[in-house]
C-alpha cells in the first residue's frame, strides 16, 4: 500500500498521503498545502479526498486551502458540524481511493466527532488505521478538550466514550494492522506518547497502558485523567478556526511578509499594541535585543510555545527574524492560528542600531561559572523545566516555576536580589527571561546550556523523594 507519513517535528504532528491509480487522499493536512499538491502531481494523481479525524486543537488544519486549490472533498466523521461544505461520513462508510478502500470508523472520546480511517489494499485486506488522536503510540487522546458543560459532557463522560471506542471499535481489529497516529512525543494532545510514530496494533495491545484487556472503565478513566495538565490557551481558539474557517495561508503570508524600517517598526509597535516577537537563536537574543521584546526561537518548539505563552491568537505581532527565514516564521505561526503578523524588522538588529535605537541584553553565565559561583553567593535558583523533569533531578534548593505557567506565578519570582535561571538546555530559560524582563524583572542571571551543562560540570543534583507514607 502506498501511504506516506509526513511528520512535522516542531508540533509533533503527522499528516498522511495515500495514492492509488491516479487518485490520492490527504489525512489531517497542515496549513501549508503546496507540498501535498506537488507530491500528487509527481504521481500524476488527483487529490480526491481530504479526510479529517476530528476538529484539531493544537494546529490549524489545511483542509480549506487544500480543498480550494484542488477541488477535493472534505470528509469528517459523525457529529461534526463545520461551517463549510463537507461530507459527514456515517459509521463504517467506505470511500474508494483508486483501488484502495478507506472506511470511516466513528470513535468518540477524544472529541465526539473523532473518527479513525481503516485502510484496505487492492484485495480489500486491512493494512493500517489512521487513528487521529484516538490512539497514539503508547497513549490515547486526552478527553478534556471537548468538554461541554452546557450539555453535561464532562471529561469523565468523554473518557467513558473513549474506553468503549477503543474496546469495541479498535481492539477487535487485526493485530498486524499498522497504527498511524496524528501525534508523537512532545504533543500536548496526550501525556505519555512514544517517540516512535508508528507501530502494530498487536504490539500496542501489549505495551499501551490504555489497552490492557482486564482494565475496567473506572480504572481507565482514573489513569487517563491522572496527571493531565491544563491544555494550552490557544487550543479552543484553534478548534474554532478549524470549524468556522480562516484566511488562506497565502493571504496571511502576504500580510505578514512586510519589511519595516526601524523607526516604522518602533512606531507600529507603540501604536498597535503588538508584541515584538524575536525568533532568532537564543544566543543572539541574550547578547542583544529590542527592549521588552519576547524571545521564542525558531530553532526550538516554536509554534507550541507561542501558543502556550501568548494567550490570544488575534494578538498582533511584530517579528525580528533571521534573514531568509521570514516566510518560515509567518507560516509556523499560522500553523497554530497566529495570523496577525504585521511585518518584520528590515535589516534586523544591525539596522535597528544604525538608526540610533537602544538595545537590551540578558546577563548570562556558563555552567562552569554557575557551579563555581552558586555555592559562594547563595543566590536563589529558578528552574524553568516541567515538574517531571525537576523531580528527576535538580539543583539543591532550586525553585521550580515551569515556563508554561510563568505568567500565573510571577509573584513567586525572587525580588530584591539577583537570581539564576536555567532550564534543560538553554532555550526555555531565555524565553522566561525575556518574559520577565518585559514585566520589569531585571535581576536575572541566565545559565547557558541549562541542567545538562550543570550536570557535565560535576555538580551534585538532587532527586525529589516522596515523603514517607504518601
Amino acid at each position: 500500500m502506498k501511504i506516506q507519513q509526513i511528520y512535522t517535528g516542531c508540533i509533533a504532528q503527522a499528516a498522511y498521503y495515500l495514492e492509488s491509480d491516479g487518485e490520492a487522499a490527504i489525512f489531517d493536512p497542515l496549513r501549508e498545502v503546496q507540498s501535498y499538491i506537488d507530491t500528487a502531481a509527481k504521481d500524476n494523481a488527483r487529490i480526491k479526498y481530504i479526510f479529517e479525524t476530528h476538529f484539531h486543537a493544537d494546529f490549524v488544519s489545511g483542509h480549506l486551502d487544500l480543498a480550494a486549490k484542488t477541488g477535493a472533498a472534505i470528509v469528517y466523521g459523525p457529529n461534526a458540524k463545520p461551517a463549510f461544505e463537507t461530507i459527514i461520513a456515517t459509521d463504517n462508510q467506505e470511500f474508494k481511493v483508486g483501488r484502495y478502500t478507506v472506511k470511516a470508523i466513528h470513535t468518540p472520546g477524544h472529541t465526539m466527532e473523532s473518527t479513525c480511517y481503516l485502510l484496505s489494499d487492492e484485495q480489500n485486506i486491512p493494512y493500517g488505521i489512521i487513528t487521529g488522536d484516538t490512539l497514539f503510540i503508547g497513549d490515547v487522546g486526552r478527553p478534556d478538550l471537548a468538554q461541554d458543560f452546557s450539555n453535561g459532557l464532562t471529561q469523565e463522560k468523554l473518557a467513558a466514550h473513549l474506553f468503549d471506542s477503543l474496546r469495541n471499535k479498535i481492539m477487535p481489529l487485526p493485530n498486524d494492522l499498522i497504527v498511524f497516529p496524528s501525534h508523537g512525543a512532545g504533543s500536548a494532545c496526550g501525556k505519555n506518547m512514544s517517540k516512535e510514530t508508528t507501530d502494530t496494533l498487536g504490539n500496542q495491545k501489549k505495551v499501551n497502558y490504555a489497552l490492557r484487556p482486564d482494565m475496567t472503565r473506572e480504572e481507565f478513566t482514573k489513569e487517563l485523567l491522572d496527571g493531565l495538565g491544563a491544555p494550552p490557551a490557544y487550543f479552543p481558539q484553534n478548534v474554532s478556526l478549524n470549524i468556522n474557517g480562516y484566511d488562506s495561508l497565502d493571504t496571511v503570508i502576504s500580510k505578514g511578509k512586510i519589511a519595516l524600517e526601524p523607526k516604522e517598526f518602533e512606531a507600529l509597535a507603540n501604536e498597535s499594541g503588538a508584541i515584538i516577537l524575536d525568533v532568532r537563536p537564543e544566543g543572539d537574543f541574550v547578547k542583544e535585543h529590542i527592549p521588552n521584546s519576547i524571545f521564542i526561537g525558531l530553532n526550538g518548539g516554536f509554534a507550541p510555545w507561542v501558543g502556550a505563552l501568548i494567550k490570544d491568537v488575534n494578538q498582533p505581532l511584530l517579528l525580528v527574524i533571521p534573514e531568509g527565514k521570514e516566510e518560515e516564521a509567518i507560516t509556523r505561526l499560522a500553523r497554530v492560528g497566529f495570523d496577525h503578523s504585521l511585518g518584520y524588522l528590515n535589516g534586523g538588529l544591525d539596522n535597528w542600531k544604525k538608526s540610533g535605537l537602544e538595545t537590551d541584553y540578558i546577563v548570562s553565565v556558563g555552567p562552569k561559572q554557575f557551579v563555581d559561583d552558586v555555592a559562594q553567593n547563595n543566590l536563589p535558583v529558578v528552574d524553568a523545566r516541567k515538574p517531571g523533569e525537576f523531580s528527576a533531578e535538580h539543583v539543591e534548593n532550586a525553585l521550580n516555576i515551569p515556563l508554561d505557567f510563568v505568567n500565573e506565578h510571577l509573584h513567586e519570582i525572587p525580588q530584591g536580589q539577583d537570581f539564576y535561571l536555567h532550564c534543560a538546555g538553554g532555550y526555555r530559560s531565555v524565553i522566561m527571561a525575556s518574559i520577565l524582563k518585559s514585566r520589569g524583572y531585571h535581576n536575572i542571571i541566565n545559565v547557558e546550556k541549562g541542567i545538562s551543562g550543570i550536570r557535565n560540570e560535576g555538580m551534585p543534583l538532587t532527586q525529589f523523594v516522596c515523603p514517607s507514607g504518601s
